[in-house]
């Protein structure tokens, strides 16, 4: 059987998937848990506990700021020791709210059995009432990008879905997360796949798997075999076969326009594998959303694992656990190599996108120096959305915002392919990043303007 992958550039970076068959831990709770108030996109959430509340497992400790936004539940009991700024994975300080943990008390709304709730026991859920409890729940993409689930679920009123699409591809090096979730929670994430097909009214659900997982997808095979509508899509391994437009055009071979198109516009709702888990948990455990499944690895970090981790947990304290800092340059990633953020602080919170804690050591932790530019067009050949990374980068260097706009800089993913790929080890995407932000920048004020 051909595997099936997107059609437009990709690369193929080396895997070094070091914890891949390694189950999961559960880590220690936190002395101290930080939540910063923004972690998601859209408006930050706002405060509703102050200084001195106690509050359990499951106590809503901030509330949406917008129709944007998603609320922020505590993921350990104690007392609330400030509301202040705190340092987060942009390197920058943001509102947080800081509580001090005392034990482990729980909410006594959620449920903690082991039970497996299936859609067929819960004929009372209305697609209406699915995604009021993914809102309520505080949801957002746990893949890293952190769009709030609930706005997925409920497309624009010119589109219509007609699949969900789950992203289990997994393609950035070193993460194994979602691996290790798909494995440990199989049953859990199908019938939360069938909760978001309900959700959207769509009775076709697409499960995309890269083939370096074979565990994985024999699973999901096997335990999707008796229902219909519901099929599992082995992939060739390709980078970044996880953005979701590389995604759809892969799976259903529909390739969606540039911004402001999104993959609904061609029919399909993506949602990644640990969304679908912890859709199943909000809807069917009235579990909101405060632990997730984070990677912490390294090539010489002493005992790399998969943990189940609370939200807030300081990454200093997960990086103990698994040894200590290596000797010598480490470069500390919130993310893998290609997309993740190169941290200022190991007290950096695991928030609801923090899928993995990658340490690069030695030569992995430098850049080499950048080159003149050879003209070769390997970026050109890499670039999955199609564009011409050496011409966005150049332009936004000389600040020609009107041209990279034109060139159509904001269909950038930001994947890194194209500076992962270039000989003369130009900052590619440091400089487009910049143009695809202040481009933006424009936009908005140029709409607010209208």
């Amino acid at each position: 059987m051909k595997l099936r992958t997107f059609r437009i550039g990709g690369v193929h970076p080396q895997e070094n998937k070091i914890t891949a068959d390694m189950p999961t831990k559960q880590a220690e709770l936190p002395k101290q848990a930080i939540f910063p108030l923004l972690q998601h996109i859209g408006a930050p959430a706002k405060a509703v506990v102050k200084k001195g509340d106690k509050v359990k497992v499951g106590t809503l400790i901030a509330e949406a700021g917008g129709f944007v936004s998603a609320p922020i539940f505590s993921s350990v009991s104690g007392t609330v020791f400030k509301i202040d700024n705190a340092i987060d994975a942009t390197g920058y300080l943001t509102p947080s709210i800081i509580i001090n943990v005392e034990g482990d008390e729980w909410e006594n709304s959620i449920d903690r059995s082991e039970k497996l709730e299936t859609i067929e026991n819960h004929s009372e859920l209305t697609s209406e009432e699915i995604v009021d409890r993914v809102k309520n729940a505080g949801i957002t993409g746990m893949g890293g990008a952190g769009f709030p689930t609930f706005i997925k679920l409920t497309p624009p009123p010119n589109t219509k879905a007609e699949c969900v699409i789950i992203n289990a591809v997994e393609c950035e090096p070193y993460i194994t997360s979602d691996n290790r979730l798909m494995l440990e929670h199989a049953d859990e994430i199908i019938v939360g796949l069938r909760l978001l097909m309900k959700a959207v009214k769509v009775d076709k659900g697409y499960i995309g798997i890269e083939d370096n997982k074979p565990e994985a997808i024999k699973l999901f095979v096997e335990k999707t075999a008796g229902i219909d509508g519901i099929e599992v899509v082995p992939l060739a391994q390709k980078y970044p076969q996880g953005g979701e437009k590389q995604l759809v055009d892969a799976v259903i071979r529909r390739q969606v326009p540039a911004p402001p198109a999104i993959p609904v516009n061609v029919g399909a709702v993506v949602q990644n594998v640990g969304t679908a888990y912890a859709v199943y948990q909000a809807v069917m455990k009235n579990k909101p959303l405060f632990e997730r499944y984070t990677t912490v690895t390294g090539k010489t970090l002493k005992n790399p694992g998969n943990f189940l981790v609370r939200m807030g947990t300081p990454m200093r304290e997960l990086i103990e656990a698994c040894g200590g800092l290596p000797e010598g340059d480490n470069k500390i990633l919130a993310g893998g190599p290609m997309m993740g953020k190169a941290l200022t602080s190991v007290d950096v919170p695991i928030c609801k996108g923090t899928n993995s804690v990658t340490i690069l050591t030695g030569d992995d932790a430098r850049r080499k120096e950048a080159q003149p530019c050879i003209r070769c067009a390997k970026c050109v050949n890499v670039c999955p959305m199609g564009l011409e990374p050496y011409l966005l980068a150049k332009c936004s260097s000389l600040k020609n915002w009107d041209r990279v706009e034109a060139e159509d800089i904001t269909s950038c993913i930001e994947c890194g392919s194209c500076q992962f790929t270039c000989p003369a080890h130009r900052p590619l995407l440091d400089a487009i990043r910049l143009g695809k932000s202040t481009v933006m920048g424009i936009i908005r004020a140029r709409n607010v303007k209208k």
